[in-house]
């Protein structure tokens, strides 16, 4: 019997699986493919170099803290690697590795320069790109506070919102983010009573950075036309507080709670005005965070990538 004109004999097929091999590759080169290198390698580089140079210096004096640092910039890496392998953007040509640190404090400047090239991208990428890499310049940020050889670091720019009205789509995201400072402002009062008075101006400066941000985000809010959302008459801990350490947790748990709002406005605005403003509270939430967790017993002490969910 005579085989129908569409059936391919053997070596037709072979040619068609060939030909579908190429077009993967041929598409890539075609319109919209961007051939640039990834602005993300290298803050991948950097992060991969660090963990590797950390983790020689977990040993001695310094240890608790290096092998801290290693696990946040190779959970830095990994995040970071997963994204640039998902999009296969050309490398860039490789920068020569830096030297091995001697100690722990010859990478404070590193963690620094990492800290820095993060902020800088924030407010041009796409915006799942953004808000990942507003975490690693939190989490760069937050590693600054665990050690007095790799900080202390530079407080984050005080709070100014962005001119203008609130884009629709950041309106509830931005809500989020003030019932979460209204909460920090109520926990500051709370655990005054708990703390010895040595805690005093971290209770001071602490009420006074989220007063700040609460009264400009009602200000936004409202300046958009939105009713902004009011405080709660009290907030319930998820722990009770009776010490110095449970209360110290709440003032922690409150900052990372503000941080995560922080980062969903990062994640739901391409207003790059307003990128910025959230990263910049971000930041600010996870470096002050970071000293409660360590008066709480909190291991690790900065968390790598503040905001994510963990």
């Amino acid at each position: 019997m005579t085989g129908r004109p569409t059936d391919l004999t053997r070596r037709a097929a072979l040619r068609a699986g060939a030909l579908a091999a190429l077009a993967v590759p041929l598409a890539a080169c075609g319109p919209g493919y961007d051939e640039s290198p990834d602005p993300l390698q290298p803050l991948l580089a950097a992060a991969e170099a660090d963990a590797t140079a950390a983790r020689a210096l977990a040993k001695g004096e310094n240890a608790d803290a290096a092998g801290q640092l290693a696990d946040a910039r190779a959970a830095h890496a990994a995040a970071l690697k997963s994204e640039v392998d998902r999009l296969n953007r050309p490398r860039a040509s490789s920068s020569p590795a830096p030297p091995a640190p001697a100690a722990l404090g010859d990478l404070k400047e590193r963690l620094a320069t990492a800290r820095k090239q993060a902020e800088d991208l924030v407010g041009g990428l796409p915006r799942y790109r953004a808000g990942l890499v507003a975490a690693v310049a939190a989490g760069c940020a937050a590693l600054q506070r665990t050690a007095p050889a790799l900080g202390p670091g530079e407080d984050a720019p005080a709070f100014t919102g962005p001119a203008g009205a609130v884009p629709a789509e950041a309106v509830d995201p931005l809500q989020t983010a003030l019932a979460a400072e209204h909460a920090a402002v109520w926990v500051y009062g709370l655990v005054s009573a708990f703390l010895p008075a040595d805690f005093a101006e971290g209770e001071k400066a602490g009420t006074a950075e989220h007063a700040v941000r609460r009264d400009l985000l009602q200000t936004m809010l409202s300046s958009s036309g939105a009713t902004p959302v009011a405080p709660e008459a009290a907030y319930v801990p998820k722990a009770p507080v009776t010490d110095a350490k449970s209360a110290s947790l709440v003032v922690a748990t409150a900052e990372a709670d503000c941080a995560s709002a922080w980062l969903a406005v990062v994640n739901h605005t391409d207003d790059a005005a307003l990128r910025t403003t959230a990263l910049h509270a971000l930041v600010a939430a996870s470096r002050r965070g970071t000293p409660w967790r360590s008066e709480a017993g909190e291991k690790p002490v900065a968390i790598a990538m503040p905001g994510q969910a963990s």
